[in-house]
C-alpha cells in the first residue's frame, strides 16, 4: 500500500484498517480497527525471526502482548524457566531484542502503533533503565500492507524506530539510523496515563530529584493561560470590584494546602462513580469526604504537593456530559468537614 502525501499518523492507521477489513485479511480480533492489528499468516511471519541472527544470540527478549506476535512469544519461551517475571527499577537487567506490534513501518524503519504510545513508553522506560541502548535490535511482524511510505516529518523525538521487519513474504533489515528514545519524554505523559501505570511515579520521582524537568502533558499552561496574578479559578469579577471566589473555590491566604474540592456534581451520582473518574485521571486522595446534598465533594491528599499534581490531573473533570468544578478547597470548610459531620458513604449507596 502507498500512503498519500500530507496525511496525518491517524490517515494512516485509518487507511490499513479498513484496508485489512474490506480485503479480508484481518484475523481475530476483529474489527482491528484502534488495535495492533492481527492478520491471516501472521505465524509465518513469526517464524521468520529464528533465522535472524540477533534473535539466536538472545538471552533476554522483551515481546509485546500483541496477537500478532504470539508465535514470537511462544518461540522465546520454548525451553526458557523464567517468563513474565516482574522486573523491578533497580534490577540489573539488559534486554538482547524487543519486539513490537505496529499498525505500519516503512522500510526505513518509521513506525506507527495504535495511538496510545505505550510501546513507545515502554522503551523509554527500559532505557532509563538501562535496560536497553542504541544497539538493542527492535523487530516489528506485520502483514505486507502494512509496509507503506511514512513521512518522517510524522515522526517525533519519543517515537520508537524498528531496524527488522517480518512479514509473511519479506524480511526486511532497514538499517535504521534515527536514535531511538533514550529516555521518557515527560511532556507526553498524561495524569492518566501516570495513574494506570503505577512504576510511571517511582521512575518520575527518582528523575525529579535528580533535577530534570518532569512537567507532564497535563501540567504544561497552554498559550495564554493566566497570569501569576490572575483571579483564582472559580472567581468571579463584579464590575469595579476585586474577584469575589463562589462557594467552595479557593480564596488567597485560607487555601488548605491538601484539600481539593470537587463541585458541580451531577444530581443523583454515586461515590463510585465519582472514583471511577479520580482512577481514570490518576487521582488518588488518603480519603473523600461526600457532600451529596451540595453536589460536592473534598479530596484529603497526603501533602500538598500531592494536591497541587491532583489539581493538575483533574482539570477539565467531567460525568457524563457534565464538567465538574475543581480547585483547591476553602480552609474553613475543609476544617468544618474535618470535624466529623460528614462521612463518606458506601459506595453502593
Amino acid at each position: 500500500m502507498e500512503s498519500r502525501a500530507g496525511v496525518s499518523k491517524q490517515d494512516i492507521r485509518e487507511q490499513i484498517w479498513d484496508y485489512m477489513e474490506s480485503q479480508n485479511i484481518a484475523d481475530f480480533p476483529r474489527p482491528v480497527h484502534h488495535r495492533i492489528p492481527n492478520f491471516k499468516g501472521s505465524y509465518l511471519a513469526c517464524q521468520s525471526i529464528k533465522d535472524l541472527g540477533v534473535f539466536a544470540r538472545t538471552q533476554e527478549v522483551k515481546v509485546d502482548p500483541d496477537k500478532p506476535l504470539e508465535g514470537v512469544r511462544l518461540l522465546a519461551l520454548q525451553g526458557v524457566r523464567d517468563y513474565s517475571v516482574p522486573v523491578g527499577l533497580d534490577a540489573r537487567v539488559l534486554v538482547d531484542l524487543v519486539v513490537v506490534g505496529s499498525v505500519a513501518v516503512s522500510e526505513k524503519g518509521w513506525r506507527i502503533g495504535k495511538g496510545e504510545g505505550y510501546a513507545d513508553l515502554e522503551y523509554a522506560m527500559m532505557a532509563s533503565m538501562g535496560a536497553v541502548s542504541q544497539g538493542t535490535p527492535v523487530v516489528t511482524i506485520v502483514h505486507d500492507c502494512q509496509v507503506v511510505d511514512i513521512p518522517e516529518a510524522l515522526l517525533e523525538d519519543h517515537d520508537l524506530t524498528v531496524d527488522y521487519i517480518l512479514t509473511p513474504t519479506r524480511v526486511i533489515a532497514t538499517g535504521c539510523e534515527r536514535p531511538k528514545p533514550t529516555g521518557i519524554t515527560w511532556s507526553k505523559i498524561s495524569c492518566a496515563m501516570m495513574g494506570r501505570i503505577p512504576v510511571l511515579r517511582s521512575l518520575r520521582s527518582r528523575e525529579k530529584q535528580a533535577g530534570r524537568d518532569v512537567a507532564l502533558q497535563d501540567e504544561h499552561p497552554p498559550l495564554g493561560a493566566r497570569s501569576q496574578h490572575a483571579a483564582p479559578p472559580g472567581a468571579v469579577r463584579r464590575p469595579g470590584g476585586p474577584a469575589q471566589p463562589e462557594a467552595g473555590s479557593p480564596r488567597g491566604e485560607d487555601v488548605p494546602s491538601d484539600t481539593v474540592y470537587v463541585g458541580n456534581l451531577p444530581r443523583d451520582t454515586r461515590v463510585s462513580e465519582l472514583k471511577r473518574a479520580l482512577r481514570e485521571r490518576g487521582a488518588a486522595p488518603l480519603r473523600l469526604t461526600w457532600q451529596g446534598p451540595q453536589h460536592s465533594a473534598f479530596l484529603h491528599f497526603q501533602d500538598p504537593a500531592a494536591a497541587q499534581q491532583a489539581l493538575s490531573c483533574l482539570q477539565g473533570l467531567h460525568l457524563g456530559a457534565t464538567t465538574l468544578k475543581v480547585a483547591l478547597a476553602r480552609q474553613q470548610r475543609a476544617s468544618g468537614l474535618a470535624g466529623g459531620h460528614a462521612r463518606e458513604p458506601h459506595p453502593d449507596h
